[in-house]
């Protein structure tokens, strides 16, 4: 092995060590810098596709106490958001009737609250559990490398557009992943105090399981490192420490059951229960999961609503092309798009020197193979829809990232630093538009919408910078309006009309349309498009304005 590949010794000179308070003043400052750019997105950030829906269930959690909105995803994450909407008290008309979409936009819109103070409230705490889950990075870096590889664990975690994006959501995916994450550290911690550590993990698995369904491929792996955490599997062990270890493992799993029960017992202690109309009947070994997995059956109908959106087909947009169904390698170019380039030389570089160091070996086993198989199966999806898919790259890999600094190359830390610092000027730059980043390579935030689409880029975050726009520059125009997302124009005083309802000769004015739409235009809006010339500007990055004589 090189010299370049070898491990950097633990030990230096007390003269070179940081002064104590120099780790904890940059962790207060990256964490710092990351509450502040999330709270002011979510402040200026309008409702996107999937939020309503999650606020809506979290209101009936509080109001109905029930678990009957959006089974196909559990209600972990949605209590959350209720403790966050307690503040507002928001109102829920009892004799509402509809679909959950309908249920979002009643509550957002048709109730008499605040669609702003009702979200933010209903953002704060994801973005709590976002910051929390930046110390998980940073004290699992820390335990594997050191303070030094905390610290540039944490920087990427804390820069990372995708993280502050979808962190800064009232969705699912960044606290499912981040509870992921701390069962996996806490597995890790596991191999010293398994007593202390291994029940704790079982904790933050079932946590995570009953936040998103896509997290249940990694619970047989989480498992199998709980048991490789304990010394049962090592050779000439006696058959009563193997007992002990299984047993170990087997309460791992028990106490990861008992969190799903629990989030639902929460909401509705008498566990009521209709199945859905028109829940897909499953066959197979998707039929023997969901069947006979010990879970409630509210979870159990929600993993085949599930199956059966896998099972459809969608359309997705990658690189200028519009198609019919899912690409394998959609995930990993859209990764490729909206990964800052210093982070994705960190995150080779520290997969290959975990893979190097001696030491790290092991630590390879629980840092990489999770993002490896959530990847690998994520690209076998049918829904090409955003990299929020795969969060679980920035996630972990931050982690595996601070074996940089475990090198014996006396280039490392500079290199590293030098290689972060790139991350947080091309993370800084977006603000406050990190929904549609792109790194530089691929022309930066303004051009992402000609590569990719929906959650990628706009995902209808931005009707109330748009209702800003007109109202600033553009007072008393005809605005015909396209519009992608779950919000309600006229709630943001946006007086406009559906220019696909009338003949094209009569719209005159302002075109507004989503870049979603235009990724995906055809018929009589892709003629539209053809006839309106180029946009005479936009707004976020992910709406489009046109003028039409």
């Amino acid at each position: 092995m090189t010299a370049d590949l070898q491990e950097r010794p633990t030990g230096a000179p007390a003269a070179d060590r940081p002064r104590r308070w120099v780790v904890p003043l940059l962790v207060l400052v990256l964490l710092g810098q990351m509450a502040a750019v999330m709270v002011t997105t979510a402040v200026q950030q309008t409702p996107t596709i999937d939020e309503p829906v999650y606020v809506g269930t979290a209101v009936t959690y509080l109001e109905q106490h029930r678990v009957r909105y959006n089974p196909e995803h559990p209600p972990l994450g949605k209590e959350f958001m209720a403790i966050g909407l307690a503040f507002a008290s928001p109102r829920l008309d009892p004799a509402f009737r509809g679909d959950q979409t309908a249920l979002g936009r009643h509550v957002l819109y048709e109730s008499g609250n605040d669609p702003y103070e009702v979200m933010l409230l209903a953002r704060l705490p994801m973005i709590i559990l976002t910051l929390l889950f930046g110390l998980v990075v940073f004290a699992f870096a820390r335990d594997l490398t050191g303070a030094a590889g905390g610290v540039l664990a944490l920087a990427l975690y804390a820069f990372s557009p995708d993280v502050i994006a979808h962190g800064s959501l009232a969705t699912l995916d960044v606290p499912a992943i981040g509870f992921l994450l701390t069962a996996v550290w806490l597995t890790w911690r596991a191999r010293d105090r398994p007593l202390r550590y291994l029940p704790l993990a079982g904790l933050a698995l079932g946590a995570a399981v009953a936040t998103r369904m896509s997290v249940l491929p990694a619970v047989p792996v989480v498992l199998l490192l709980a048991l490789l955490a304990t010394s049962s599997w090592r050779r000439g062990v006696p058959a009563r420490e193997r007992l002990r270890g299984v047993a170990l493992v087997a309460a791992v799993a028990v106490a990861a059951v008992l969190v799903v029960w629990l989030s639902y017992l929460v909401v509705d202690p008498g566990l009521r229960w209709t199945e859905p109309a028109g829940t897909p009947v499953v066959h197979g070994v998707r039929g023997l999961l969901t069947g006979w997995l010990p879970l409630p059956e509210s979870y159990r109908d929600g993993m085949r609503i599930q199956f059966g959106f896998e099972d459809s087909t969608f359309s997705g947009f990658l690189f200028g092309r519009h198609y019919q169904g899912s690409l394998w390698y959609y995930l990993p170019a859209a990764l490729l798009v909206k990964t800052p380039l210093g982070m994705l030389v960190l995150w080779l570089a520290g997969a290959v020197a975990m893979l190097a160091v001696p030491r790290l070996r092991t630590a390879a086993l629980y840092v990489l193979v999770l993002p490896a198989l959530l990847l690998a199966v994520a690209m076998t999806g049918a829904r090409d829809f955003g990299t929020r898919y795969a969060i679980f790259m920035p996630i972990f890999l931050a982690v595996a990232a601070a074996a940089v600094v475990a090198l014996r190359w006396r280039w490392a830390h500079l290199s590293a630093a030098v290689l972060a610092a790139f991350v947080a000027v091309s993370s800084l730059r977006t603000f406050p538009y990190y929904l549609p980043y792109s790194n530089e390579a691929f022309g930066g935030p303004a051009r992402t919408h000609l590569r990719l689409h929906d959650s990628n880029v706009d995902w209808g975050q931005d009707l109330g910078r748009l209702a800003d726009r007109l109202r600033e520059r553009y007072p008393g125009e005809p605005v015909w309006l396209v519009y992608k997302g779950a919000g309600v124009p006229r709630a943001y005083g946006i007086q406009a009309r559906d220019p696909l309802r009338v003949p094209a000769g009569d719209v005159h004015g302002l075109l507004v349309v989503s870049d979603s739409s235009i990724a995906k235009a055809t018929g009589r809006l892709a003629t539209l498009l053809g006839a309106s010339g180029e946009p005479i500007d936009e707004v976020g990055h992910s709406i489009s304005i046109f003028r039409r004589p």
